[in-house]
């Protein structure tokens, strides 16, 4: 498949609202992100709220994972074909009716079924948003504007556990946790109206066609194999789970084929499969799969055991991971900045020995020190898995493009956002095997902190062990990716948006055209 040539961005008339227009999508891109993070610090005040079941508070965020991903790519094919600002208001309007079908949810079934309306909607909105400033901004201001667009990356990340926090420890008006969804809608409302006055209309003046079956193979696929793992512990794990699990990839084999049919067909299939032929991009997604899967494991199992393991305050949670999140943001920086040009993939293979030696010392402290551990023993394991998730994410998408075909880039960037979403929900679902197996739920209230401690360790041994595969996986990528590849951070027309460079690299090639919760 050979994405069709856009405009030169020379061609590109400023437009005097794009600064406005910018504010807008900048701001919805932040809300999704704040939207992904927020929600794991509430997930005990919610459970406890609604009586959810275990498998229930998983699919509160793999339910989002699932349809974000599964939705991605072809929202941003939607908004070449149909207009990215028609489908952006489109994406936050249905976003911002999600949201309050969230917060006002009374049972834990609706709240699950509004999540994963929430997570189609972001999968309509957020490719838009690169789509759009692409169109609307010309090439020597796109520089000014990653930098923007990766500050907000970075604020989103770090500003969420805590604003989820403060939101459900005030309770303002009674409603505890549902504010973190409630407060979407005026910033939605605002979106909304502002986006119809202020953002341009833009098409691809030749778009690449949906592939609605590749959407529901891969879907199936996925949901096959995550929905057995979630109910499994709460069912005993039944036999048809296993059946379904052990038949998720004739699915996605059948989804290989398809794609190669589609691909004869009209050049147009949801993933382009020729592109695992490059040996650091199929390495790359293996990796995306595989960090995808901590995170969810990771960020999920840790707010149970301070909340419902150790008896923390929503507050004091929030509080906790304060070192992590500064540790992300500081080396996620000095990674881009001054490491890799340097040392290459070395960078990588630190920040995956780095972060699993986090988690290591994370276990070794909660199985000295039990339910007494106090706060200031968890700063120095967040700190170092802080320090080593910033080495890895910031240079990583720029490390697996750096080999693919500058005309396949858009492709590639969509499949790692993709991906990445995909593993989130895998490492959901494995919460099941790794955490919730592992707990007594005969145990008395005395005894069942104890229990949360010790699954915790458990988990955090499986996810260390991930990290060493990940650190393996990464000796497949270029020793040191293409200088200037991540300027290239805009899709070609007809993909979805790919993940821009961090914040602080503002210089852009302006002889090329530029190319992701």
């Amino acid at each position: 498949m050979t994405s069709p040539t856009p405009h030169p961005a020379t061609a590109v008339e400023p437009d005097n609202r794009r600064w406005i227009a910018l504010a807008i999508v900048l701001i919805a891109a932040f809300m999704d992100l704040v939207d992904v993070t927020i929600v794991n610090i509430a997930i005990p005040s919610i459970q406890r709220d609604i009586e959810a079941s275990t498998g229930q508070i998983q699919w509160i965020t793999a339910g989002y994972a699932l349809a974000f991903a599964a939705g991605l790519i072809t929202g941003g094919r939607l908004g070449d074909i149909f207009g990215r600002k028609r489908l952006f208001l489109l994406g936050i309007g249905t976003f911002t009716v999600a949201s309050a079908l969230c917060g006002f949810a009374g049972s834990a079934e609706m709240l699950v079924g509004s999540r994963i309306l929430q997570g189609a909607a972001a999968a309509l909105m957020v490719p838009q948003v690169l789509s759009i400033v692409h169109a609307t901004f010309p090439v020597h201001e796109r520089g000014k504007v990653f930098g923007l667009f990766g500050a907000i990356v970075g604020l989103g990340g770090v500003s969420g556990p805590l604003l989820g926090a403060l939101l459900t420890e005030w309770d303002l008006f009674g409603l505890d946790w549902r504010l973190i969804f409630l407060i979407n809608l005026p910033v939605g409302i605002a979106g909304l109206f502002l986006g119809r006055v202020f953002i341009s209309e833009s098409k691809a003046p030749q778009a690449l066609r949906l592939d609605l079956v590749g959407v529901a193979l891969v879907t199936l696929g996925l949901l096959m194999l995550v929905y057995p793992l979630t109910r499994g512990h709460e069912e005993d794990w039944p036999t048809w789970g296993f059946v379904s699990m052990a038949c998720s990839p004739l699915v996605l084999g059948a989804l290989v084929a398809y794609e190669r049919y589609k691909a004869r067909k009209d050049g147009s299939p949801l993933i382009e499969l020729s592109l695992f032929k490059v040996k650091s991009f199929s390495a790359g997604i293996a990796v995306q799969v595989g960090f995808g899967m901590v995170c969810g494991i990771f960020f999920f199992i840790w707010t149970l055991y301070m909340q419902v393991g150790l008896g923390w305050s929503v507050m004091r949670a929030g509080l906790t991971g304060l070192p992590f999140s500064v540790a992300t943001s500081i080396f996620a920086g000095i990674s881009v900045q001054q490491l890799v040009p340097k040392y290459g993939r070395k960078v990588l293979q630190a920040g995956a020995l780095v972060m699993g030696t986090g988690m290591l010392l994370y276990a070794w402290l909660a199985d000295r020190y039990g339910t007494d551990i106090e706060t200031w023993q968890m700063l120095a394991p967040l700190f170092v898995i802080g320090a080593g998730m910033g080495l890895i994410t910031a240079p990583l998408t720029n490390a697996i493009l750096s080999d693919v075909p500058r005309e396949h880039a858009g492709s590639a960037s969509g499949l790692i956002n993709t991906t990445l979403q995909m593993g989130n929900a895998l490492g959901l679902g494995l919460t099941s095997v790794v955490f919730f197996g592992v707990i007594d739920e005969e145990a008395g209230p005395a005894l069942i902190g104890g229990e949360f401690a010790a699954a915790f360790e458990n988990a955090l041994f499986w996810v260390a062990g991930v990290l060493f595969v990940i650190f393996l996986l990464i000796f497949a990528l270029p020793a040191k990716a293409q200088a200037g590849f991540e300027g290239e951070g805009m899709p070609p027309e007809g993909e979805p948006g790919a993940v821009p460079p961090p914040a602080g690299r503002e210089a852009v090639d302006e002889q090329r055209t530029p190319s992701v919760t």
